[in-house]
């Protein structure tokens, strides 16, 4: 019975170092990393697509992408895709975007399954509204 509880508490403290020495990114959500426009600029020129990145690889399931203006009106043209090359990229294309600030929602499925959500804004100006901006 001494020898059985010596094996149990052996396998127990290694079971307890291998839980200890995983990288804590193991157990990370999807993190996003880079927008383009980014998240709280303001650009002069309407983008002819919103691109986000995140730390990770995103499954192709679930994702939801979607560019609303300032009046609550879905924007984008409804058509998010995810990069073949890059599978921490998804996208969505927008029509010409008049001067506005706009809200993109996203929403994607970690590596560790969990559905992960946010949202940013950017502004489109005219030319001269950025200048005056800046200035």
């Amino acid at each position: 019975m001494k020898h059985f509880r010596a094996i149990r508490n052996t396998l127990m403290l290694l079971m307890q170092i291998v839980l200890i020495t995983l990288p804590s990114a193991a157990f990370a959500h999807a993190i996003l990393v880079e927008s383009e426009p980014k998240a709280e600029s303001i650009v002069n020129t309407s983008p002819d697509q919103v691109s986000i990145w995140f730390n990770e690889n995103v499954a192709s399931e679930f994702k939801s992408l979607a560019v609303i203006n300032s009046a609550g009106k879905r924007v984008d043209n409804n058509d998010v895709k995810q990069a073949a090359l890059d599978r921490s990229h998804i996208f969505a294309t927008t029509p010409k975007l008049p001067p506005d600030t706009y809200t993109v929602r996203y929403r994607v499925m970690s590596a560790d399954t969990h559905i992960v959500t946010g949202r940013f804004t950017f502004t489109v100006t005219t030319s001269d509204t950025a200048e005056l901006q800046t200035n």
